[in-house]
């Protein structure tokens, strides 16, 4: 997502160009290109396909609309296991229309957590609950901190679902550090992403995401969190940027790289 502007293969050559060994895929690209043909196109060109993102939108109070959010996660975890990642990334989902029970809603996100994680479980995929800061949490995500995001995932098991780390969401939670390291103890973080906070926020808010070492978050603090909870896994850099998407993309990619090797390397 950080280059979206780049088609898949631009994207394989940009990475292997610049040394990247393993991206973060997002569906709607994946789905246009093809699944099958996404699989091979980084399976030949020697990259690991780190997390698929997104899962989740689970809060829906109508029969209807809960069948066919489990539909489309069940479709989300199949292609996750077609492009050979074991992760695949949960935004919750906010408050349905009209509603304001935020404990209700979470329930439901349990609920589907229950049949999901088995299912994914099966393909050799698991489930990254992601929480999303709280200025989204009425209309994308009502799961805010570490905290409740562990507070679902341990009832299941660990294999089945854990968390997603993302240094956007957190940096201002100062409970997070002891979260992460109730997370890694129980083997409960499946991936950690970074982008920093930089202020103002643009209008609309969502594609807000700096570059790193452009805003407010100290990420060699925050790697070292995850690094003491036992966390040896990629480190995913996801920006949602609109200047950013408008430069050409293999110049945005070799800026990440550089800025993670400067800021979180």
């Amino acid at each position: 997502m950080t280059v979206k502007q780049l088609s898949l293969p631009d994207l394989v050559t940009s990475c292997l160009t610049l040394g990247v060994g393993g991206v973060g895929l997002w569906r709607e690209p994946v789905r246009a290109y093809g699944v099958e043909a996404a699989a091979r196109l980084v399976r030949d060109a020697g990259l690991t396909v780190t997390t698929l993102c997104r899962g989740g939108f689970l809060t829906a109070l109508d029969p209807a609309g809960r069948t066919k959010a489990l539909d489309d996660n069940r479709a989300a975890v199949d292609e996750a296991a077609t492009l050979g990642t074991d992760t695949l990334v949960l935004v919750s989902g906010g408050l349905p229309a009209g509603s304001k029970d935020l404990h209700g809603a979470r329930e439901r996100i349990a609920d589907a957590l229950g049949e999901l994680g088995p299912y994914a479980a099966a393909r050799g995929v698991r489930l990254a609950i992601e929480p999303l800061h709280p200025m989204y949490a009425a209309d994308r995500c009502v799961v805010s901190t570490l905290a409740q995001a562990l507070d679902l995932a341990e009832r299941f098991p660990a294999e089945q679902v854990g968390v997603t780390v993302d240094t956007y969401h957190l940096w201002w939670d100062d409970t997070a550090p002891a979260q992460i390291a109730r997370a890694g103890a129980a083997g409960r973080i499946h991936t950690f992403q970074l982008a920093d906070w930089t202020t103002p926020l643009p209008e609309g808010v969502l594609n807000g995401r700096g570059q790193l070492g452009d805003g407010s978050i100290d990420f060699r603090e925050w790697r070292g969190y995850v690094e003491a909870a036992g966390y040896t896994g990629p480190v995913e850099v996801e920006l949602f940027n609109d200047g950013l998407w408008a430069r050409d993309g293999h110049a945005v990619l070799a800026e990440t790289v550089a800025r993670f090797l400067e800021h979180a390397g």
